[in-house]
């Protein structure tokens, strides 16, 4: 005997089952064509794998716990990141939609606090964005 299985037809088997309905139920001329459909369509379906649901939105309180000082929890694993970006990028999300698909605020940060306040003072110290400091000439 073979291990797959055999393709069933579906016009005969959507009859079949029809006829045992009816034979059984009193079933109006009227709403046999949708009965015959709504089988059909069971059975097609039969082989498909199930959509996936989506997912729970979080709650208010979630989207306030996610926010540490320390760090971001991602709502796509719930492992803490500094920065979300890269390991958005790698599951082939940008933030505005990951954003979208958690119902998160425009405003939900993508760097935690204290990893921000870190990098500005780094940029501080060496003077990023202040241009080239002017020498004075020797007179």
């Amino acid at each position: 005997m073979s291990s797959q299985a055999q393709p069933i037809d579906l016009t005969s088997t959507t009859a079949q089952i029809a006829a045992a309905y009816v034979s059984r139920n009193h079933v109006q001329a009227s709403e046999l064509p949708g009965m015959l459909r709504t089988i059909h369509g069971a059975l097609a379906g039969l082989g498909q794998p199930a959509a996936a649901p989506a997912p729970a939105k979080p709650t208010e309180a979630q989207i306030r716990a996610s926010i540490r000082p320390d760090a971001l929890v991602s709502f796509e694993d719930g492992k803490p990141y500094k920065a979300l970006r890269r390991h958005l990028t790698l599951r082939g999300l940008s933030p505005a939609d990951y954003r979208r698909k958690h119902g998160l605020p425009i405003d939900y940060p993508m760097t935690s606090a204290d990893y921000s306040a870190r990098r500005s003072a780094i940029s501080q110290a060496i003077q990023v964005g202040r241009g080239a400091p002017v020498l004075q000439a020797a007179e």
